[in-house]
């Protein structure tokens, strides 16, 4: 037993479970804690049944696999130089099998995602869940080596994370109900609560992923990057994850103080959540980042966004309960 976990330990770091456990728990609050209750509120009960999140979840996390996979396939050089002890292609698995295992995660990612897509009448999401592999496999081969795109693309594919319980939910109202869906604001407010959830991951990525660039800079010069530290310098892209960082501190102030009408016994723990769990956080985030001078401390740097973005999504739990007192 202990030399199979062995054996497949590699692939398992290969695909990033830790990344792929924070996806399924994105996707599964968004539609418990944001969806199902703006459902409720508008007396249309929770659409979604549990097998459709599960295939959905299973899908995502198969795509994202697949996309982590490719993105060593084609950094194998890069990581030589920045994380020579994390090689796992060329080391632990073929680059001919790293592409196999590429197309079979898609593949197999994608079919399940066209069973959701036609559970929901959704084109939108079917024709999503196609694009993203490809995306994926672009993104590794040259977006992320260029300016400023390779970050707008990873920030673009995190938001696209949570819109996706907005669009298989409204969708599937529209092949309900048709016409008359036009009398209730529910399809607004789906895209609403859960572009507020996109956009706060879109920052966020934005702000890790510069962090990320500042952290393996050695490897991405050798292989002649175009990144915002190697073109701009390590100050510029400290001042832009700063401003970044800064701008997703003050939204979640305005959404939390200013927005959400919350009753009096779930006001305090808002507070709270938002000053302790995600202000604070955040606040540690900057300092972590200008005392930085090491690829290990950009490193951990990283890791403290990562949780500021859980932090967030753990928020929705709030939210769910100010939408249930409405």
């Amino acid at each position: 037993m202990t030399q199979i976990l062995k054996q497949i330990a590699p692939y398992f770091r290969l695909i990033r479970v830790g990344n792929l456990t924070f996806l399924a728990i994105l996707l599964y609050v968004i539609e418990k804690w944001v969806a199902t209750p703006l459902l409720a509120i508008a007396h249309f009960g929770e659409i979604m049944p549990t097998w459709i999140l599960i295939l959905l979840i299973l899908s995502i996390m198969f795509i994202a696999a697949g996309g982590y996979v490719i993105n060593d396939y084609f950094d194998v050089k890069i990581d030589k130089i920045n994380r020579p002890d994390d090689l796992i292609v060329t080391r632990h698995i073929s680059r001919d099998g790293a592409m196999r295992l590429f197309l079979v995660l898609s593949i197999v990612g994608v079919l399940l995602g066209m069973v959701v897509a036609w559970w929901g009448r959704s084109w939108t999401l079917g024709m999503i869940l196609i694009v993203i592999p490809g995306l994926l496999w672009f993104y590794s081969a040259s977006y992320k080596r260029q300016l400023l795109i390779g970050n707008i693309v990873v920030a673009f594919m995190s938001a696209l994370v949570p819109l996706l319980i907005a669009i298989i939910n409204a969708d599937y109202l529209h092949h309900l109900y048709r016409e008359t869906l036009s009398y209730t604001p529910i399809v607004g407010h789906l895209y609403l609560w859960c572009g507020g959830f996109a956009l706060f991951a879109f920052i966020i990525t934005i702000a890790r992923e510069i962090v990320k660039d500042i952290e393996d800079k050695l490897g991405d010069c050798e292989m002649e990057c175009r990144t915002i530290p190697i073109v701009w310098g390590d100050t510029t892209a400290k001042i832009i994850t700063t401003g970044t960082l800064i701008t997703a501190a003050s939204l979640i102030g305005y959404v939390a103080f200013a927005v959400l009408p919350f009753p009096h016994e779930w006001r305090t723990l808002s507070t709270r959540y938002v000053i302790f769990g995600l202000i604070t956080p955040i606040i540690g985030t900057l300092i972590l980042l200008w005392s930085a001078k090491t690829p290990q401390e950009y490193h951990h740097t990283q890791l403290v966004i990562k949780f500021v973005m859980f932090m967030g999504v753990l928020y929705s739990f709030v939210i769910q309960q100010n939408l249930l007192s409405l």
